[in-house]
């Protein structure tokens, strides 16, 4: 490295973005993610050993990987290389491998080789890197925000160890908050502001798990806010709500309005009113409300309020929380938006709800009684001589598939559970029961 270099490198450490320049570099720096590198855990051992096999670090954006790779940078005596490959050609690829092989062969050294957003390597490209992992050339570490069982190749899997991170917790980016705010060296100390605490309660809210949103939305409030009569930079709700452009929407996870919105939610769709049904999912989306939350109130009121009126409405939700989940905000807003005002317009019945429960009352207040012998299992070896599965009527040999026969227990013949109402699909299962009977 020359001079020009060493100035360039030195300028753009103290000229970068505060979530840059905030980086750990040690283990004991990071914040969150104790499930993998906590002091016990297989991660941190590794790391701390210097022994580290190939990984693939999985989370959403904002969650740390770039940074635990740097940590792991500043941490092993190998020589650590670094591509991205939205960006990296064969040509790359073939300078790393290569000087890969130098570093083992001439200086017995090992080298570590990061690649960011992995999942973009199309299967040539992932192809090329397996032999070299799997001879131990170079050590991967893999991150991507996909699903890696999704978009990274079998085989460099099975030779990973995959660690997925979770979004950072509220309490978590309260601390990275305060740490930019304070830290005189790599945070904005020197700039003498002083965070509100609603302030620091919304923007740690607000930014839902990503620590590089949280950290943007402080160095744009710092560096744009004009100085009090104090000679204090004062970050209060209002900055907060500018720098990230968010309104301050009051909606207590924990409290009443939570509780009160995800009931309307509900109760719109119910009440068959798209419209409320959308409005109140635009809430509880913009005050930062879990998906998965969302999605699994969602299949409860499908099956619950929805039935077999339209069985599809609960393929429709289940559906949706499947690809919420894996998409992410913003665009599982579309996705459960689309599931919501599928549920809102389809037919309603809780015929469902009355069967079941009735048939729990039945079991729970009777004696259970024996299943009739031609209903039980047949296909063991001495079923036959016991007389099981004597005397059943196959139903597709008879007309319509249907054939009139005892299927309930002695003592409960006769006894109806499911009453389908005169909504939706559950019409036209009155209709061939009509017909078969």
């Amino acid at each position: 490295m020359d001079l020009f270099d060493y100035m360039r490198e030195q300028n753009q450490e103290k000229e970068s973005p505060l979530a840059s320049r905030l980086r750990p570099t040690t283990l004991d720096e990071v914040v969150g993610q104790q499930h993998i590198i906590g002091k016990d855990k297989l991660l941190y051992r590794a790391i701390k050993a210097d022994k580290l096999s190939s990984i693939i670090l999985y989370g959403p954006p904002g969650t740390g990987k770039t940074t635990l790779a740097k940590v792991i940078a500043n941490t092993t005596s190998a020589d650590f290389l670094q591509i991205n490959a939205t960006s990296a050609g064969k040509k790359d690829m073939e300078d790393v491998i290569s000087q890969a092989k130098n570093n083992r062969g001439m200086y017995g050294k090992k080298t570590i080789l990061f690649i960011d957003e992995i999942h973009r390597f199309n299967k040539g490209q992932q192809d090329y890197l397996l032999p070299f992992v799997e001879d131990g050339t170079v050590i991967l570490i893999g991150a991507t925000a996909e699903n890696p069982y999704f978009e990274v190749n079998g085989a460099l899997l099975s030779r990973s160890i995959i660690f997925e991170l979770k979004s950072l917790s509220k309490e978590d980016i309260k601390t990275l908050l305060l740490r930019a705010v304070n830290d005189v060296e790599k945070g904005m100390g020197s700039y003498h502001a002083k965070m509100d605490e609603d302030a620091l309660e919304f923007l740690a809210d607000v930014s839902n798990g990503d620590a590089r949103a949280a950290l943007t939305a402080i160095e744009l409030g710092i560096m744009t806010t004009e100085r009090s009569g104090d000679g204090v930079i004062h970050i209060t709700l209002e900055v907060a709500s500018e720098c990230i452009q968010k309104r301050v929407v009051r909606y207590d996870k924990s409290g009443d309005n939570h509780y009160d919105t995800v009931s309307a939610f509900i109760k719109s769709m119910r009440g068959s009113d798209p419209d409320a049904a959308v409005y109140y999912l635009a809430r509880m989306l913009y005050a930062g409300e879990d998906i998965k939350f969302i999605a699994r109130r969602m299949m409860v009121h499908a099956a619950e309020d929805v039935g077999n009126a339209d069985p599809m409405a609960l393929v429709v939700a289940t559906s949706a929380a499947q690809a919420a989940e894996r998409v992410g905000m913003p665009e599982a807003r579309i996705i459960l938006a689309e599931a919501a005002t599928y549920i809102a317009c389809a037919p309603k019945s809780d015929s469902v709800i009355a069967a079941i429960d009735r048939a729990m009352d039945v079991v729970k207040e009777t004696k259970t009684a024996p299943i009739p012998t031609h209903l039980q299992d047949s296909h063991y070896k001495s079923a036959g001589k016991l007389g099981h599965g004597v005397g059943y009527q196959y139903p597709h040999a008879y007309p319509n598939h249907y054939v009139n026969q005892q299927y309930l227990p002695d003592g409960l013949t006769g006894e109806k559970f499911y009453e389908p109402s005169d909504n939706g699909y559950e019409k036209t299962i009155q209709e061939y029961f009509k017909k078969i009977k």
